[in-house]
């Protein structure tokens, strides 16, 4: 596949498991954001994957999301600085409008998002990819906080949140393997802040290991 020329922007990918702090690094980033969990499938798609041995959907599970979709909008993004992406409601698990994304003149933006590793690849073939980060807290401190905000935010059922949040738990070291696998460079908040500075002003970090082929998604069972 050929490989095409740099874009105007370029994009940072910024991956981690669910409640590992992407929302509060790209706030404090200053740049702007593209939202990846509005690129979520809708909640009757008859395409969604559950988790094994149960009826819930496993809104974990890469196939949840729409890839193809995600990276249209930051390769438009990139070469325009403006897109419409859809509004998703993740109490609804649904699509409820549109809406337009503008990142300006800025030469650098994030999009943050639990499946964002799973586009790293694509991302650098189309010549957009600035850099791949995951965040990682600890599967203790991650269940905590993600736990207190989607019951702030009333994302889901009470029982669903805990089952869902007990099953992430003992998968985080698992789900943080398969996104630097990918190509993301793992990281704390921190060293992540240090990197997206250092993107933003034109230096090159430090690379992150050459990925490898992609393994499975992590077991859900």
């Amino acid at each position: 596949m050929s490989i095409l020329s740099p874009s105007p922007a370029r994009v940072v990918l910024l991956c981690g498991p669910s409640g590992s702090g992407k929302s509060l690094v790209s706030a404090r980033s200053g740049l702007p954001v593209l939202r990846l969990d509005d690129f979520y499938k809708e909640g009757d798609d008859p395409t969604l994957p559950l988790v094994a041995g149960s009826s819930d959907i496993d809104w974990d599970h890469p196939d949840s999301w729409d890839a193809e979709v995600a990276v249209a909008a930051i390769v438009e993004l990139c070469r325009t600085g403006r897109t419409d992406v859809p509004v998703y409601d993740i109490s609804l698990s649904a699509r409820t409008g549109t809406e337009a994304v503008d990142v300006g003149r800025t030469p650098l933006f994030i999009a943050e998002g639990i499946f964002a590793a799973e586009v790293i690849t694509r991302c650098r073939e189309l010549g957009v990819l600035a850099d791949a980060l995951c965040l990682s807290r600890g599967p203790v401190r991650t269940f905590r906080r993600r736990f207190l905000r989607d019951l702030r935010e009333g994302r889901k059922s009470v029982p669903f949140l805990l089952r869902r949040g007990w099953r992430l738990m003992r998968l985080e070291r698992s789900i943080v393997a398969r996104q630097t696998t990918l190509g993301a460079y793992a990281c704390d908040r921190d060293e992540a802040l240090g990197r997206l500075a250092a993107a933003a002003v034109g230096r090159r970090p430090a690379a992150a290991p050459t990925p490898a082929p992609a393994p499975a998604p992590a077991p859900t069972s």
